[in-house]
């Protein structure tokens, strides 16, 4: 496995993110190791909020709402995902499988010796935290999901994900940047958000050099399955039949302005016991990245739902 790992220097002076980098090395899945970078913040032996990033940001996407969940006591770690951030990354994208982005944090999990966790995932940040949760539901006290899914390729598929899927692979240059700044233009345009600035979107662009880092970010949209057959959806039903009998805190907070995920929450609600009763929220004036549009304002509703929900 060829691997590609971006200059430090190219994560020098970004705006808002002042956490000093973290490594862990992990099984790449083929006798090798991978190194992995996560952001480490708060007192080591309180509860760890874990928050996953998805496609195609890095931990980046979290840096308002670190230092809320830190202040209130708690452990953020965010880690960037194998082939983002300051994460090592393969550099053919046929390395990349959803079973193997599950591996990889687990095999993160396990060297940081996490539990007591609270899962805050968005996006893909939701399609492998919530897997993970099946595979090890007895070191999560709670559930965030935000923005995000767990398909199994049973259902109907959007032709605007599908449209999604295509560009990805083929467009010639994959501009992270500006897919970010793209996904809150409306907001933009009606007044509710300020225009991303050119060091925000330049941060986004900063894990990728050039065009052959973006392997990764370029096949992520290929592997949610869309079909039955998909090489991993047999996998995540069998992740649904655990989280259909998930009894512990679970709260979706989705935004209303993501066509993507909009209405993604009544799944959750349905299906997983630890979501009756819970205070579920809707974040207003946010895009699909509700992170970087309404980073705060979420973060200060999983500070909440954590103290109002021991463990």
């Amino acid at each position: 496995m060829k691997i590609l790992r971006t200059p430090d220097e190219r994560f020098k002076n970004l705006p808002g993110y002042f956490f000093a980098p973290h490594y862990a090395e992990v099984p790449d899945g083929e006798g090798g190791s991978l190194r992995i970078h996560y952001v480490d913040e708060g007192p080591g032996d309180a509860d760890v909020v874990l928050l996953l990033h998805g496609e195609p940001t890095w931990s980046f996407l979290y840096r308002k709402m670190i230092p809320v969940i830190v202040q209130a006591g708690y452990r953020a770690i965010a880690p960037d995902l194998v082939g983002f951030g300051r994460s090592d990354k393969p550099a053919s994208r046929n390395d990349y499988s959803f079973q193997r982005h599950v591996d990889w944090m687990l095999s993160l999990i396990d060297t940081l010796k996490l539990k007591r966790m609270t899962l805050v995932g968005q996006d893909w940040g939701g399609l492998i935290g919530l897997r993970l949760v099946a595979a090890k539901p007895e070191l999560f006290d709670r559930v965030v999901a935000a923005n995000t899914g767990l398909p199994t390729g049973d259902g109907p598929i959007s032709d605007a994900f599908l449209a999604w899927q295509t560009y990805s692979k083929e467009v010639p240059r994959f501009e992270v940047g500006n897919i970010i700044k793209s996904s809150n233009a409306a907001f933009v345009k009606n007044g509710s958000l300020p225009i991303l600035s050119d060091e925000v979107v330049a941060a986004y662009d900063a894990p990728f050099p050039d065009q052959s880092y973006t392997e990764g970010a370029r096949i992520f949209p290929s592997l949610v399955p869309t079909k039955p057959d998909d090489p991993s959806a047999a996998a995540n039903r069998k992740a649904w039949e655990v989280l259909s009998t998930f009894s512990k805190p679970f709260l979706t907070a989705f935004s209303d302005g993501d066509p993507i995920t909009r209405g993604g929450e009544h799944i959750f609600q349905k299906r997983i016991p630890g979501t009756q009763g819970q205070p579920h929220t809707t974040i207003k004036g946010a895009g699909h990245f509700l992170q970087e549009d309404k980073g705060e304002e979420f973060a200060a509703v999983i500070v909440n739902f954590i103290a109002n929900t021991p463990a």
